[in-house]
């Protein structure tokens, strides 16, 4: 009886370590790596950032059900990011700065589909769907998120060259940028005055980086950043995430 318990557990164990292995094949592998980007995505000339900077921290915020809306965004197969390889390029060097910094990104954002802007409109007309307000904008309501521009009815993240990160110590600890990922307050304002030394020293870190690799940012997200040379200014795209 005890060796028939046994060979049936050692029979799942094993099991889960091919299916592990399996997994692991898909999305590691130099020959495979590319294997679940769609042929659209391909042809325009997507990557997955994780080939070009293969230390970053992924939180990507859509994927999950951790965000303004309050549940996981249209369009967000995978917890994937992806980019243009002309932005996943530049990306790469101002990773290689940062390392030699001290600091490893955090991504949050990059591409995202035509679809998940859509998913926020209708969000943001429903009435009965109050979103996370404590954790993202408990100090304004929801009806006045369009107008302050916190979102609109087309992303720039739409045409592939955007992204949105923050920063991460080498041993992953979270750097004190003086206010969260998508917070709709005056505090994410690039450059807000009523933050410590520190964390401005930090938000000028990262924007040191992404401006000297080809990047720029805007004033009202510290987080915010796309290339200036895009392939795609006037593209935008509606593949799904995965």
């Amino acid at each position: 009886m005890f060796n028939l318990i046994f060979k049936l557990l050692y029979s799942v164990f094993y099991s889960i370590i091919s299916l592990v292995s399996f997994i692991n094949l898909i999305y590691c592998s130099p020959n495979m790596k590319n294997i679940l980007i769609s042929d659209e995505a391909k042809s325009a000339g997507f990557v997955y950032v994780s080939d070009y900077v293969d230390d970053a921290v992924v939180d990507l915020r859509y994927f999950s059900s951790y965000n303004f809306v309050g549940t996981r965004i249209d369009g967000y197969l995978a917890p994937r990011p992806m980019m243009t390889k002309e932005a996943a390029t530049a990306l790469a060097s101002a990773a290689a700065d940062l390392r030699k910094q001290g600091y490893r990104i955090i991504i949050y954002d990059t591409y995202r589909p035509k679809k998940a802007v859509q998913h926020f409109i209708r969000w943001f007309k429903d009435d009965n769907s109050p979103g996370m307000k404590e954790s993202f904008f408990p100090n304004c309501d929801k009806k006045i998120l369009f107008d302050r521009g916190f979102i609109s009815k087309r992303s720039g993240h739409s045409r592939g060259s955007t992204i949105d990160l923050g920063l991460v110590t080498m041993d992953s600890k979270l750097v004190d940028m003086g206010g969260v990922f998508d917070f709709f307050d005056d505090v994410s304002h690039s450059d807000y005055p009523n933050i410590t030394d520190e964390q401005k020293k930090n938000r000028k870190i990262l924007k040191d980086a992404m401006l000297k690799n080809g990047f720029k940012g805007i004033k009202s997200e510290w987080w915010h950043f796309t290339l200036k040379n895009e392939p795609y200014p006037d593209t935008y795209f509606d593949f799904d995430v995965k």
